[in-house]
């Protein structure tokens, strides 16, 4: 199987997301917290201080590593050139198609679609120049099922990957 600029894709299709996904682990930490005074009877064994506790680090464990995947995309992005981040971001992150980012370039569709697997190949080699190549972000992410689906479905050959609201509630 072809992995050629899978991992590029992956992370910019799913940055747009990550704050809000960030903002509901928060909202599930601050329930988890505070309904944790409530532990008494049948529910002791499954709220308690250790449960909660170790609930509460993992999704702690879990906003880190997407703040930290947000922040290497953010960081990836301000070493390339200016133009290459800018097509990247319309098509991933805005979701715009090549015809729409051809004339909004005065480029031909030919020419976007050239320009930008030139910038998914510059993406992937700054990611890999700061050490995160496949394996290093096989790692990272592992537990983050919804992005592997997403790296999953790019592997298949999938052109066009629309995250769901559906796939976003499981993957809180």
């Amino acid at each position: 199987m072809e992995t050629k600029h899978i991992w590029p894709k992956t992370i910019l299709s799913v940055y747009r997301y990550l704050e809000r996904i960030c903002d509901a682990i928060d909202k599930i930490s601050i329930a988890s917290a505070l309904s944790s005074n409530n532990i008494s009877g049948q529910n002791y064994f499954l709220n308690n201080t250790y449960a909660i506790s170790q609930k509460l680090l993992d999704l702690g464990e879990r906003k880190v590593t997407l703040i930290n995947l947000k922040l290497l995309t953010e960081d990836v992005l301000s070493k390339m050139k200016e133009i290459d981040a800018n097509l990247l971001i319309e098509k991933y992150v805005d979701g715009r198609k090549a015809k729409e980012i051809s004339e909004r370039y005065n480029l031909s569709l030919r020419s976007a679609f050239r320009k930008l697997a030139l910038a998914e190949e510059s993406f992937d080699k700054k990611l890999n120049l700061l050490g995160y190549d496949d394996e290093k972000l096989s790692k990272m992410l592992k537990d983050e099922r919804w992005i592997i689906n997403v790296y999953d479905r790019f592997a298949q050959n999938e052109k066009e990957i629309e995250i769901t609201t559906r796939e976003l509630s499981r993957a809180v």
